[in-house]
């Protein structure tokens, strides 16, 4: 992408999605994730409306009274935008490829972020650790991170959700609120991150394509893996074929969102061809 390119392309995300930081998301975001980061203060005793979610076990059974855990919030947080750059980001059939929404819907985050005065950082991942960029504040910061959404090529097209997961749980000492955008077309991550979410406040935002919910009646097409590079035939005539996939879909979203649920983790999902502000915002009034 020539260099005259690349700024207009920057310029035009920045002023979209600062704008909807600015006017939409600024009050949403700060009341959803205040109070995130917090310090341990001290103990008391539990009085009528405390959140039992801070009560101190082992204080309340030492005393044999229910006694809560009372926290400090920080001055500011530090979030970290875990963005998947694998191979099967590159797909999209309406308007836009997952990747152009995930570019926007992190931008949108960095800027919120900014405007609440915490730092922001970004770790890229596919099967690895792809690029780790340290939280920091400033637009010319936020561009940066911009400029590496549009450009960043990944070395590696599979996905490994875990191990990025691991990475932050290890790599990242201070509590911070991580957003990890991804399609979530993988298995065996549960272990970490209900480890990951123990130590920093996961927020996971699936990005996914009308047309990965279902195969039309097309014939006999090619398919290709968008990461492993493999290619398939498959009869899409066959009403029974089409069946199995969107049996296999609906299986594949029902059990990613259980697994969010069991680990606690807020989720929501966007689709490429719906608006992210309504799920953004939904999801930012969840946690209000």
């Amino acid at each position: 992408m020539e260099a005259t390119d690349l700024l207009k392309k920057v310029r035009q995300i920045e002023i979209k999605t600062r704008g909807l930081s600015a006017n939409i998301f600024a009050g949403e975001y700060h009341s959803a994730f205040k109070g995130r980061g917090m310090t341990f203060s001290e103990v008391r005793e539990y009085q009528y409306g405390d959140d039992i979610r801070n009560i101190d076990w082992n204080v309340t059974a030492r005393f044999n009274h229910p006694y809560i855990k009372v926290f400090e919030e920080e001055r500011e947080l530090t979030v970290l935008l875990m963005i998947d750059v694998s191979g099967s980001r590159e797909f999209g059939t309406s308007f836009k490829f997952k990747k152009n929404v995930i570019t926007e819907i992190a931008a949108v985050l960095a800027f919120s972020a900014i405007q609440n005065n915490d730092k922001i950082g970004v770790i890229f991942f596919s099967d690895r650790i792809e690029k780790f960029i340290p939280p920091k504040k400033g637009r010319k910061h936020i561009l940066h991170i911009i400029r590496e959404f549009i450009t960043f090529t990944p070395e590696h097209r599979e996905t490994n959700v875990s191990e990025a997961l691991k990475y932050l749980t290890n790599a990242i000492k201070k509590r911070c609120t991580a957003f990890i955008i991804s399609d979530f077309i993988d298995e065996n991550f549960e272990d970490a991150l209900k480890i990951a979410n123990q130590k920093h406040d996961v927020v996971a935002l699936k990005v996914y394509d009308k047309r990965e919910t279902e195969i039309p009646s097309l014939g006999l097409i090619k398919l290709k893996d968008a990461e492993t590079g493999e290619y398939y035939w498959a009869d899409t005539s066959n009403k029974a074929v089409r069946e199995a996939y969107s049996k296999w879909w609906r299986e594949t979203d029902e059990s990613t969102r259980k697994l969010f649920s069991k680990c606690g983790v807020d989720n929501v999902s966007v689709r490429t061809d719906e608006d992210y502000v309504k799920a953004l915002i939904s999801l930012f009034k969840k946690r209000i």
